[in-house]
């Protein structure tokens, strides 16, 4: 039988809190092993080995899974912003769910308050997820 305080925080989610530091960009095979927190690019990352993804957000692709040329200097740029916004102290909601590639959907709370997921969407360096096909492509 779980007791009331556990079933809180499974229905309120999991939160991480990080003091601030720089966050860096991934390096190197094995981060689950190693306890890596880095990230991907600006929607994907790993804290303390656990990969995750940003829930209700996207940003765009770097070259490999980019869909046209000038898609990989936005995914650059969401990057560097979201890894400037971690720099100065994030919490980490863990919502108990799973994304594409199974991996761990989260959100991202500034120290600041603010959501980085915000943020990134008012700078157009992110869309709400899902959408559609090509949206770096249009403009």
């Amino acid at each position: 039988m779980k007791t009331p305080i556990l079933s809180a925080v499974i229905l309120s989610g999991i939160i991480l809190s990080t003091s601030a530091s720089a966050i860096e960009l991934c390096k190197g095979g094995d981060r689950a092993a190693r306890k890596v927190t880095c990230l991907v690019d600006g929607d994907t990352g790993w804290e303390k080995g656990v990969k995750w993804r940003a829930k209700g957000w996207d940003t765009p692709e770097y070259a490999g899974h980019a869909e046209c040329a000038r898609e990989p200097a936005i995914a650059a740029r969401a990057t560097a912003r979201l890894k400037q916004l971690m720099s100065g102290g994030y919490t980490i909601i863990w919502h108990g769910e799973k994304g594409g590639m199974k991996r761990d959907l989260v959100s991202i709370k500034l120290r600041n308050g603010r959501m980085a997921g915000d943020i990134l969407l008012a700078e157009r360096l992110a869309v709400k997820w899902p959408h559609k096909p090509r949206v770096w492509c249009n403009n």
